[in-house]
């Protein structure tokens, strides 16, 4: 029996029509956060190993979602987040951190 678990969890935002598509998830959030430490979509989705083309069409698809933006575009000056995108960033990470408070109390005497 281990003596610790190590317990993880993952908050997804679905759109409520039904849309199996996330529309909001973990990825989103890593490239946000990117956007903010490099102030560029493009470095940020390099240091997450990923596309630009698929970084672009996700937050592109995740702003279509929301009907805001969540990225300000600056040409060769690179990106900021929005306020709206600072926002529901920090929205997003307080619910991970309250759904893994919640985890562990769950499982604290296991």
């Amino acid at each position: 029996m281990p003596e610790k678990l190590d317990l993880k969890v993952r908050v997804m935002v679905f759109a409520p029509e039904g849309d199996p598509k996330c529309a909001f998830g973990k990825g989103t959030a890593q490239l946000l956060k990117g956007v903010e430490e490099y102030a560029s979509l493009n470095r940020a989705a390099k240091a997450l190993n990923m596309a630009y083309s698929k970084a672009w069409k996700s937050i592109k698809g995740t702003e279509e979602y929301f009907g805001h933006q969540l990225i300000e575009r600056r040409a060769q000056h690179g990106s900021v987040l929005t306020e709206y995108g600072k926002h529901f960033l920090s929205l997003y990470e307080e619910a991970e951190r309250r759904a893994l408070d919640a985890v562990n109390e769950v499982f604290k005497d296991f």
